[in-house]
């Protein structure tokens, strides 16, 4: 019989990459350290430690205002641990929560709302919390937390999308964007807006730069689009960026994918096939085929 609960999943922003520099004992040592404040945190915030999952832990809650309080204190706590430290050391974390009906068996969890939560750890940037909206719906506001609507944002293997928040957690920055008595109340066209106002594309010597009302803007090998790339790789209307909630969307449209890399994310690409993504920062979008083709036309992207 499935049980509604909360899960949350984080993730160790990085990690991989840190073998290579630290060598294998250190840092292993580093990330089980890490991993197991997370996983005493969980304790602390009467969740279950589901599993740890090498550089990360997965955490099931039967109250969700618990599941978000836990994920901020994993957040102000590794903040709070990592301050001084050099920016290659420190690790930042992800996490994605969702709510919903899970199946337990043999003390693992499974069901819609576990894809969710680990599709939406997988998206966000380093020291970000993406939640469904369902994991929101009854927050309490505490000090220093509030919430923002990033939209519908659709998740691999699921047929509708997920309307997703994003959890502002850092006690000295304000935000236009908070809970009052459970609504989410969005100021899409406020100048705080981290997410970014504007996208620049790059390919080879070609550079354009696409405001919120520009869009959308279309990548693609036929003339009429917004953003040209000419490439027998590249479908004629391959991706779309659009303006929606605040923040940058790239869809893919294409027949054989787009891959999302983000400049500060060294443990893996985003493979789109007719999906959806919301960019941040700066990275690279490959059109046609992986990054591990060094011939692969790859459009850069800057959000500012």
């Amino acid at each position: 019989m499935g049980i509604q609960s909360t899960v949350v999943f984080t993730d160790l922003h990085g990690s991989t990459a840190m073998f290579g520099m630290m060598g294998n004992v250190r840092a292993t040592d580093l990330i089980t350290r890490i991993t197991d404040r997370i996983s005493s945190l969980a304790g602390a915030h009467q969740g279950q430690l589901v599993k740890t999952l090498g550089d990360g832990v997965m955490v099931v809650f039967s109250d969700a205002n618990r599941a978000v309080d836990f994920a901020v204190d994993v957040q102000r706590t590794h903040l709070r641990h990592t301050q001084g430290l050099n920016p290659r050391d420190q690790l930042p974390v992800r996490i994605g929560i969702a709510f919903g009906d899970m199946e337990q068996t043999a003390g693992d969890f499974y069901g819609d709302a576990v894809n969710v939560a680990a599709r939406l750890c997988d998206l966000c940037g380093p020291n970000q919390i993406w939640a469904s909206q369902g994991s929101v719906d009854r927050y309490v506001y505490h000090r220093g937390v509030s919430l923002r609507s990033l939209g519908a944002i659709s998740i691999r293997g699921r047929d509708l999308p997920c309307e997703v928040v994003q959890i502002e957690w850092k006690e000295e920055e304000s935000s236009d964007f908070l809970t009052m008595q459970a609504q989410i109340l969005v100021d899409t066209f406020g100048t705080s807006d981290v997410l970014g106002k504007q996208v620049r594309l790059q390919y080879l010597d070609q550079s354009a730069i696409f405001r919120s009302f520009d869009m959308p803007v279309h990548i693609g090998r036929v003339k009429t689009a917004e953003f040209v790339v000419t490439d027998p790789r590249v479908s004629r209307t391959h991706a779309r960026l659009v303006w929606r909630n605040g923040g940058v969307i790239v869809e893919d449209l294409s027949s054989y994918g787009t891959w999302v890399r983000f400049a500060d994310d060294l443990n893996g690409d985003i493979l789109l096939r007719r999906e959806e993504c919301v960019l941040h920062g700066s990275g690279d979008l490959a059109l046609g085929a992986s990054f591990s083709d060094p011939s692969v036309p790859s459009v850069k992207f800057a959000i500012a």
